[in-house]
């Protein structure tokens, strides 16, 4: 398995890898319109979206998106968010999420964020213990309602100490 950019076009083929894996937690039961994001995030060029790949074939996906005006999370150019990871559901378990945290982390690091936060829902408790894992802690005062009723869980690291 290798984390790189992903090609422009191959950016519908990630766009269905991320809303599979949602599907198959029931992450966009609560939020279904989230779809239209999940397949949007980076193709307009905006952020980088990194893949784990093996020979051709997509296992998983993560977005770094450094700061800028309408970041989520992010308050300045010190921080970015990652957004957007995602794990086919036939790769789960084989440690493609880890391993594309830690490029998101390594690439922040080699751009000059000082942080990563990033937003989660509630239900995804594999992926919170998979944060929690790799350093990241809860940040409570950064939790926000993207619509009324919906609220996502927010988590950063430092990144003091990483180079990409």
């Amino acid at each position: 398995m290798i984390v790189r950019d992903a090609h422009p076009g191959e950016m519908t083929t990630v766009g269905d890898l991320r809303v599979a894996a949602y599907q198959a937690e029931g992450l966009l039961d609560a939020h279904p319109a989230y779809a239209r994001t999940l397949r949007a995030l980076g193709a307009d060029g905006h952020g980088e979206v990194l893949v784990a790949a093996e020979d051709d074939r997509l296992l998983g996906t993560a977005m770094l998106d450094p700061f800028h005006p309408g970041s989520e999370l992010a308050t300045g150019p010190h921080e970015a968010e990652m957004r957007a990871l995602a794990v086919a559901p036939e790769a789960q378990g084989r440690g493609v999420g880890a391993t594309l945290i830690r490029a998101v982390l390594g690439r922040a690091a080699g751009r000059g964020a000082t942080s990563l936060l990033l937003s989660t829902q509630p239900a995804m408790r594999t992926a919170q213990r998979l944060y929690l894992a790799q350093g990241f802690t809860r940040l409570p005062a950064r939790d926000w309602a993207p619509v009324p009723g919906f609220t996502l869980l927010a988590f950063g690291r430092s990144l003091d100490g990483l180079k990409d």
